[in-house]
């Protein structure tokens, strides 16, 4: 992956086409402002088509010593005259995954968990949303042939959506544009609990991440 450690590229998108929105140029300057943590590698890449008017995609990895730990792709959403299914004007939708140890698998608690991982990350960085929904899949796979010396892998993927609600301004009315800096930070912090990275990259008691396989075909 071709990207700057810890911050946001200028790329393809929408933001800066004729006659786009301006709610919707300031929600993706919000995405292209964000520092991030060192181990994030964060680069724009061309949006899908036709989900929205307006689209703007941003894919993510999580890499320590050369090994890829878990990688994402995030894409804002506008529609101007509104979604009756998203409750607003914007959305985002996600794609996480990352390859686990196979005995973390069997634990039937894991999907629950790593979907709480989503919205305690949002919690935690404080920003409304509504309207979230998804699934978490995990999938074990064995090798045969000319793969059998490698060990078996296990992959956990979230796929989600939600709609982030408009900031409030100083008088708190609502600005029209939601805080999109914050919703990138929070998909940062789930894409690096994912990982197994500890929060702010030091241990913090409570705190539980899944131990990561670090073989050489976790790597993109």
């Amino acid at each position: 992956m071709a990207a700057a450690q810890g911050h946001l590229s200028d790329g393809p998108d929408d933001a800066d086409g004729e006659g786009t929105p301006s709610v919707f140029r300031q929600a993706v300057a919000g995405l292209q402002g964000v520092r991030l943590r060192p181990e994030i590698e964060l680069d724009a890449t061309p949006p899908p088509q036709r989900l929205a008017p307006y689209s703007y995609a941003l894919e993510a990895a999580v890499v320590v010593d050369d090994q890829e730990l878990a990688d994402g792709r995030l894409i804002l959403l506008h529609d101007p005259a509104g979604h009756d299914a998203w409750g607003g004007t914007f959305r985002l939708v996600t794609l996480v995954h990352a390859e686990l140890e196979p005995e973390m698998a069997a634990d039937p608690l894991l999907p629950e968990v790593c979907w709480s991982w989503l919205t305690g990350a949002l919690e935690a960085r404080r920003v409304p949303y509504a309207a979230i929904s998804g699934t978490v899949t995990r999938a074990g796979s064995h090798y045969f042939g000319g793969l059998r010396e490698r060990e078996p892998s296990t992959r956990i993927e979230i796929r989600a959506s939600w709609s982030p609600a408009p900031a409030k301004g100083p008088a708190g009315a609502e600005r029209g544009v939601p805080d999109t800096a914050a919703h990138l930070s929070a998909w940062c912090d789930l894409l690096c609990q994912i990982a197994g990275l500890p929060p702010g990259g030091a241990p913090e008691a409570g705190i539980v991440t899944l131990p990561q396989r670090r073989g050489p075909h976790s790597s993109r």
